[in-house]
């Protein structure tokens, strides 16, 4: 890719109840919003059932966006082994989709992505969603975090050598 032209990243913040993804177009240094949002599945329904429906949204949004690259966020083990293990699965189906695509990826840990956008390992989730903000030239913060999270593993992506 020529340095004049311009490539469309994915973010996503792996989830299996909400998953979010932001996609931006980056054109030298400078980025600008496409695509935002969430993946949600239900509660109720059976957790095999719950991948496929990201599964199927995440071919969706591939064929929608077309990105030439995608970013995810590496695993942060909480408290919850059982929800760890949830979120795990649902991100092995977020590369495998990715995959599928053709699509090259990176992956970040959240302290990579806090300090890409705020120049802070340590910063806070709120600090970090406000720079997303200021870094996309956006009226408010994207809504619900995880969308903007998603957004800010985008942005960490722009400095990758591909």
């Amino acid at each position: 890719m020529s340095k004049k032209e311009g490539y469309i990243i994915m973010g996503i913040d792996p989830g299996f109840g909400r998953m979010g993804f932001g996609v931006i177009y980056v054109e030298g240094m400078s980025a600008a919003l496409i695509d935002y949002g969430v993946i949600t599945t239900t509660s109720g329904d059976a957790f095999e059932n719950r991948l496929l429906h990201i599964a199927n949204d995440l071919e969706e949004l591939f064929v929608h966006h077309k990105p030439n690259y995608v970013a995810i966020e590496k695993l942060f083990f909480g408290k919850s082994a059982t929800t760890a293990m949830q979120v795990a699965e649902a991100r092995g189906i977020a590369l495998l989709m990715t995959a599928r695509a053709g699509v090259p990826i990176a992956e970040f840990t959240p302290a990579q992505i806090k300090k890409a956008t705020t120049g802070d390992g340590k910063a806070t989730k709120a600090g970090m969603q406000k720079m997303v903000q200021q870094l996309l030239g956006l009226d408010r913060i994207p809504k619900p975090d995880d969308a903007a999270d998603a957004l800010a593993i985008a942005l960490t992506a722009m400095g990758k050598r591909w």
